[in-house]
């Protein structure tokens, strides 16, 4: 595929600490950030079967731009999904994220659905603009891509 053809595309965009780091996520913190860039976000909260925090799943929206995406939080493992996304707009996303819930000076990780499916290991967000962090998820598509 070409640069182009992969700029288009959509996949799952999995963002986490970096191993043997916490970004002590809690559904109020992230609730309380969406809220803040939009009072009519849509979020619910899964309990799972064992209560509030075992199993349990956040889902939410988020506007990016003109364009209005789906996410997951989790707590165990730790970490936020952003579904169905282009890789400019989960840089965009990862932005928020930094500014928003990561605590400062703690890395983010990230891989995606295609990723994860053919056992690639989780790579880190570059602390750069967000030009440079989707050029990285495109290198990451690109590299998928290469493999097939």
């Amino acid at each position: 595929m070409d640069e182009s053809e992969l700029a288009v595309l959509r996949t799952m965009y999995v963002f986490g600490p970096a191993e043997g780091s916490t970004w002590n996520l809690t559904y109020d913190l992230v609730t309380s950030k969406l809220r803040e860039r939009n009072p009519d976000e849509f979020i619910r909260v899964d309990e799972g079967d064992q209560g509030p925090v075992p199993g349990s799943v956040m889902h939410f929206g988020i506007t990016l731009g003109d364009e209005t995406l789906e996410g997951m939080a989790k707590l165990a493992p730790e970490g936020i999904t952003l579904e169905d996304a282009t890789a400019q707009a989960a840089a965009a996303f990862v932005q928020w994220l930094r500014n928003s819930i990561v605590p400062t000076g703690t890395s983010v990780s990230f891989n995606t659905e295609w990723g994860l499916e053919i056992d690639l290991p989780d790579a880190l967000v570059p602390d750069a603009p967000r030009p440079r962090v989707a050029a990285t998820f495109l290198a990451h598509l690109e590299a998928i891509d290469a493999m097939n």
